[in-house]
């Protein structure tokens, strides 16, 4: 009998993010492999095997019908090349032309959105395994014999994915949202780190930590909602889907509430050092992770989320430590309890909405469920976007033209000299060059030691494993392992690939001759990718520091506005709120990614790195007294402050907007503001009978309008340093 410890082992890989595609690909090789043996024709392999790669390479997250509808564009494409580098191989000008051509076509197609990004890349692939093919059979075979080969494979492995595509079509939405609930568990516990009740903790540090985490939230969250998007379809949604939208947009309330700052944490520390006030709110904080992560474990195994009993109890201790607190009656603790008591309100909320996710159903439906599709509505939308990108200041012309380019060196170069397996050149060329330099950096460490790698195991699995049914296992085994690897371990993905390289070339007689040429190749290959992002066009994080950091600020400007509209009108996640809090979090988490990028880059062009994480410090910190407003969204009742908090609204968004206005055109900007300083005097000057509604708004916008001072001093060190370094 099976034991049920097997059963659940079995359970869990299958719901393992990785499991699927690793096993489609599995199916594809084995059968691709089973064929050619069967009909003892192993010149087969190569082709087959290559198209099988393309098309998994193109696969986007889809539904059935999506993906189906992406297959026929995707063979299309696929098509085109194949026939046409066919067509274009014996004539080595044409076919440098439509090489440069077709590259800038294919990687500006990319502005339309990640699934046509992806299906173009993938036809650029294709386009080098078709010369690969063409160069291994030059003078042998009909005209049509490879191309086909190559869309037979890329045939199988598409109709494989949208048959388990329509079998399991809520499974990728299953993983993404697992993905958000775990990266949110994080998140939780590294804001629980800021309460840390702790003299000269290094806030700045842990700050600087949970902004970039703040970064793979959002990502989660983004490929979540495309995930959720492309099965939402024209109609009404089923129930499982609008179970998981649910779900989705708990997490969204969950991170804006998660993202709340209520007053200075030191401030709080300071007061409260001999109470254990803080630490009763840490605990309850990180209980909260833990539910985040056991809530997104539930998701992904599809088992029931069972609340802990512990979250109750953390938070009835600290309601407990609060009112003792209160009972001393210390006049100069009151604003800091309101305070404390605004962020226990919030705790208190954050665990409700946890304990409600055991069931979806009980979980309060969205006023508006539409979801923002950024994908072309129309091919009049997708000719205008393309147009848009058409200028060297879009960084998708400047990645297309230094593509175009390189590869075109490359060719010229495999003509020059001509190596043995050259075109292997330009398929390096392709995997290393990305859009900045820091992602090439990276990627060419890694190809150039997964490649190494890979040939040095090829080299001894040849002597120790002969026998070729043996290394046709392992040829699939290694494609497996490519594709379970390639976006998380890209330097074992390589050496996989490699392999699989090797072994394959192995089965029609020629494989130790592959391995000299392929590290040659592959060296080549890096350094052309390596000079072109460096002398093309390059991109260098630093000079474009002052447009992102502007766009952080005007995304805050409009989130601020929109969060004081539903003050006046009460609380509504409508998809303009909702959008407007997306991009606020959207431009902070690309603040964040150019930082990450510009500290790999040589030390000149990094040089205001340290002045853009203290930005992204601050314009965090700014983001988290934002998201407290956010939180406690709900109808004002008239009062005599109005006035000062519409002053104070319109004040704050027009700062924001100048800031980033001179950021973005290197314009001069005003260091300090007297009118600044007087309205957040006046914010401060919260009155005793003052409703706990009306005190929050006005404490919070108080908040924000100190956080002008340090943001102006940022901005205008930053423009003083570009200035000088463009003048």
């Amino acid at each position: 009998m099976t034991s049920p410890s097997f059963l659940r082992s079995l359970r869990r890989l299958w719901a393992l993010e990785k499991f699927g595609y690793s096993l489609r690909v599995f199916i594809a090789l084995a059968s691709a492999m089973g064929l050619s043996g069967w009909l003892d024709r192993p010149a087969l392999i190569i082709p087959l095997f290559l198209g099988i790669i393309a098309s998994a390479l193109a696969e986007t997250d889809d539904s059935w019908r999506g993906r189906l509808s992406g297959l026929s564009v995707t063979l299309v494409c696929f098509g085109i090349a194949a026939f046409a580098v066919q067509a274009l191989f014996p004539y080595p000008w044409l076919f440098a032309l439509g090489l440069a051509g077709s590259t800038f076509v294919l990687v500006m197609l990319g502005t339309l959105g990640e699934r046509y990004g992806t299906i173009a890349s993938a036809t650029l692939i294709l386009s080098i395994y078709s010369m690969i093919a063409a160069d291994q059979h030059a003078a042998t075979g009909p005209f049509w014999r490879d191309p086909l080969l190559l869309l037979a494979g890329a045939a199988w492995y598409g109709a494989l994915s949208v048959i388990w595509n329509a079998l399991f079509s809520h499974q990728p939405v299953q993983q993404g949202l697992a993905r958000v609930y775990r990266e949110l568990g994080q998140y939780f516990r590294l804001k629980a780190d800021l309460l840390e009740p702790v003299r000269q903790l290094d806030i700045e540090a842990r700050r600087l930590a949970l902004a970039r985490q703040n970064g793979r939230v959002v990502g989660a969250l983004n490929a979540a909602k495309e995930s959720l998007l492309n099965r939402l379809g024209q109609g009404r949604p089923g129930a499982t889907i609008n179970a998981y939208l649910k779900l989705y947009f708990l997490a969204q309330d969950l991170h804006e509430r998660a993202s709340s700052s209520h007053y200075p944490y030191q401030a709080l520390a300071e007061a409260f050092f001999h109470s254990d006030v803080l630490f009763r709110c840490q605990r309850l904080l990180r209980l909260q992770a833990r539910g985040c992560l056991e809530l997104g474990e539930a998701i992904q195994f599809d088992q029931l989320y069972r609340h802990s009993d512990d979250n109750a109890v953390a938070l009835a201790d600290l309601e407990a430590s609060l009112d003792y607190l209160r009972a001393q009656n210390n006049p100069a603790w009151r604003g800091l309890l309101r305070s404390l008591r605004a962020l226990s309100g919030n705790l208190s909320t954050l665990q409700r909405q946890l304990a409600n996710a055991s069931n979806p159903d009980t979980l309060a439906g969205e006023q508006d469920s539409t979801l923002f599709d950024r994908q072309p509505r129309s091919f009049r939308d997708a000719l205008e976007r393309v147009r848009h990108q058409l200028t060297p200041t879009s960084l998708v012309f400047r990645h297309a033209l230094r593509m175009a380019i390189a590869l075109l060196g490359g060719y010229a170069l495999l003509h020059t000299i001509h190596p043995d397996q050259g075109y292997w050149v330009l398929l390096t060329t392709v995997f290393v060059c990305q859009p900045n330099y820091g992602a090439t950096r990276i990627k060419l460490v890694q190809r150039i030691g997964g490649t190494v790698l890979g040939l040095l195991a090829g080299w001894a699995l040849f002597d120790l494993f002969p026998d070729p049914e043996v290394q046709a296992l392992f040829a699939v085994v290694a494609g497996v392992v490519f594709f379970a690897t390639r976006t998380t371990r890209y330097t074992l993905a390589t050496g996989a690939i490699t392999l699989l390289v090797l072994f394959c070339f192995n089965q029609v007689g020629d494989g130790y001759g592959l391995i000299w040429p392929r590290l040659i190749d592959t060296l080549l290959g890096s350094l052309i990718a390596a000079a072109a992002v460096f002398l093309i066009l390059p991109d260098w994080q630093g000079r474009r520091l002052n447009r992102v950091v502007a766009n952080t600020l005007s995304c805050n400007a409009d989130y601020l506005r929109q969060i004081m509209q539903q003050y006046e009108t009460g609380k509504r996640d409508d998809l303009t709120y909702r959008l407007a809090r997306r991009n606020a979090h959207n431009a902070d988490a690309a603040l964040s990614t150019t930082l990450s990028n510009m500290l790999l880059e040589p030390g000149h062009f990094r040089k205001d790195a340290e002045t853009g994480f203290r930005f992204l410090t601050l314009s965090h910190t700014l983001l988290n007294y934002l998201s407290a407003l956010g939180a406690h969204r709900e109808r004002l009742p008239d009062d005599a402050s109005d006035a000062l908090l519409d002053e104070a609204t319109e004040r704050l968004t027009a700062a924001l907007g100048e800031l980033a206005e001179g950021l973005a055109n290197r314009a001069p900007v005003a260091i300090h503001s007297d009118e600044e300083d007087a309205l957040a005097q006046r914010l401060e000057q919260v009155p005793e009978e003052l409703d706990d509604a009306h005190r929050l708004v006005q404490t919070q916008l108080g908040l924000i309008c100190r956080q002008l001072g340090p943001l102006r001093s940022m901005a205008a060190h930053l423009i003083r340093r570009e200035r000088g370094a463009t003048g």
